[in-house]
């Protein structure tokens, strides 16, 4: 009887607009927490902090969710002040973007599409490299913000981080 009443409510939802996107939303969400547990974190970290010493570049990473509260935050003992304060916000901007902060600097020269947006956000939003969302089943689950070196190297780092995030998908 139970199994009955699971296909039919199964078939009364299959019928409601968007059922498809909103299954995908539910299991992004679900997944989403099993990526956010300490032991995840603390490995991306690591993995963050090595290529950062293999490169001579200290950095500060941020680990957000799809909020943009942090849920994992470091900052190397050599890295600069400034990064403190640059990693979130780079998070925080591929998040409000979703899109990585790379793609944004294009945009924003005078001219651009997005000129001048940086200063309408209050200086909250960073347009470039170093900030990256995390996407699952297509929803935007966090993001990860590294700064500490230039824009290639902090670039090269998050995106290392970010698919640590992912191994084992």
């Amino acid at each position: 009887m139970e199994n009955k009443n699971i296909e039919k409510a199964l078939t009364y939802l299959k019928a409601e607009p968007n059922f498809d996107e909103k299954i995908e939303k539910v299991i992004a969400y679900l997944k989403a927490e099993t990526y956010f547990e300490k032991d995840n974190l603390y490995r991306i970290i690591d993995v963050a902090e090595q290529k950062a010493q293999e490169i001579n570049v200290p950095i500060t990473i941020c680990i957000t969710d799809m909020s943009g509260h942090p849920r994992m935050f470091y900052h190397m003992p050599e890295a600069n002040i400034a990064s403190i304060t640059l990693a979130p916000k780079k998070a925080n901007t591929a998040i409000m973007m979703r899109k990585p902060t790379k793609e944004l600097n294009k945009d924003t020269v005078p001219n651009g599409e997005l000129y001048q947006i940086e200063t309408m956000l209050n200086g909250e939003m960073v347009t470039f490299a170093g900030g990256i969302p995390l996407v699952c089943h297509g929803q935007v689950i966090g993001a990860v913000g590294v700064s500490g070196g230039s824009v290639e190297e902090d670039q090269l780092i998050c995106e290392l981080s970010v698919k640590t995030f992912f191994e084992g998908e």
